[in-house]
């Protein structure tokens, strides 16, 4: 595994000490995945846990901000963040684009094939 990567679940795994079973503790552990084999998010994210202000515990918040809303508007007695969900605001929050807004693969061109849309 990469050396970086290894920090950040250094850093991680500190922010995440004695908050086993908690909110704060899966944030951790939905950013290592998401980490996992992003080197760029990886950066991003190992300078961002430096910053008080973007600890685990402040995306946990805004996690439960989510939870909050969504309990108000459901009027239900429990409400679940889904993962996808939850990942979605832990990418806002660290600033991790999402996977689908990488850069579209378009096949190379070949000189024997005719593009119709090069001609509109």
């Amino acid at each position: 595994m990469d050396n970086k990567y290894n920090e950040l679940l250094e850093k991680i795994a500190s922010q995440q000490k004695g908050k086993e079973f908690t909110d704060v503790f899966m944030v951790g552990e939905q950013l290592k995945d998401i980490c996992r084999n992003n080197g760029k998010a990886t950066e991003l994210v190992l300078a961002d846990l430096d910053v008080p202000e973007m600890s685990l515990e402040k995306c946990a918040a805004e996690i439960k901000k989510e939870a909050d809303r969504l309990h108000k508007e459901k009027k239900g007695s429990c409400i679940c963040v889904p993962p996808n969900v939850a990942e979605g605001i832990i990418r806002k929050f660290y600033g991790i684009p999402d996977d689908s807004e990488s850069v579209e693969r378009k096949p190379e061109k070949s000189s024997n094939i005719i593009n119709l849309e090069d001609f509109i």
